[in-house]
């Protein structure tokens, strides 16, 4: 069921996405709190979930890969009720249940109220995306940082790169370009307000392939599930030109 004040948006190409955020009386599945993700104890079982539909001993690999589902699968229907509808929902580490289908994957995420709308205008894109930026995806890839070697630039380049994708999605679906100028300015600005690298920054690069042809989109990083058995590298990946030793090329390559 959709969460009623979010209804308006999941039409067209959103539509995928209706039931992807759930309330507390809405869904009565079993759900993992967010944070308990991050425990060593969460982690462990985590990765053993989806070790029984996506074999492999690399957990950097296997990390990195449920991640992007995780991303995905949050921030379209967040992001997209942050910039249509204006309204900030719930989406703290601390705050939300993460409900998980047969495959140990994301399947839905049960907040705990249906948000509000913002009361002040937010103050630029750190401001809008706090939320989801400061208390649910950078405690999520910190905790998992801690616990297994992948690299922070990796994990945030999962998220980054849907947030791109979703921009650019939104615009060629008609969004008006004043009601997306924070979106872009997030991906676009290398640095936060205070300073510190923005780890959202500049999320993937369009190479030019020639005239007549639509430039590729290519990833700044690579999500390394090519360290995984059976999986090639992505169509974006940035090793697609010089593939690492033993990696498996898509078969459109």
């Amino acid at each position: 069921m959709t969460i009623p004040a979010l209804a308006p948006l999941f039409t067209g190409d959103f539509e995928h996405y209706r039931h992807m955020l759930v309330l507390p009386g809405q869904d009565q599945r079993k759900g993992v709190a967010a944070r308990d993700l991050v425990s060593p104890d969460g982690l462990a079982w985590l990765l053993s979930e989806y070790r029984r539909v996506q074999p492999g001993d690399d957990d950097r690999a296997l990390l990195s890969l449920w991640s992007r589902y995780y991303f995905v699968k949050l921030t379209v229907p967040v992001v997209a009720a942050n910039l249509v509808l204006g309204r900030e929902l719930p989406v703290s580490l601390d705050r939300i249940e993460v409900i998980l289908d047969d495959d140990g994957l994301p399947e839905a995420f049960r907040l705990p109220d249906e948000g509000r709308p913002f009361q002040v205008a937010p103050d630029g894109p750190f401001d809008r995306f706090r939320e989801l930026l400061d208390h649910n995806f950078e405690p999520l890839i910190e905790g998992w940082c801690q616990q297994v070697k992948v690299s922070r630039r990796v994990l945030w380049n999962n998220a980054a790169n849907y947030f791109e994708w979703l921009i650019s999605t939104m615009s060629s679906a008609g969004i008006p370009d004043a009601s997306l100028e924070d979106g872009r300015q997030l991906i676009a600005r290398q640095q936060r307000p205070d300073g510190r690298p923005n780890p959202m920054a500049s999320p993937v690069r369009y190479v030019e392939q020639g005239e007549g042809c639509e430039p590729m989109r290519q990833r700044r990083h690579c999500c390394i599930r090519y360290r995984l058995p059976d999986l090639p590298l992505c169509r974006n990946c940035p090793h697609i030109d010089r593939p690492p030793k033993g990696a498996l090329l898509p078969e459109s390559a």
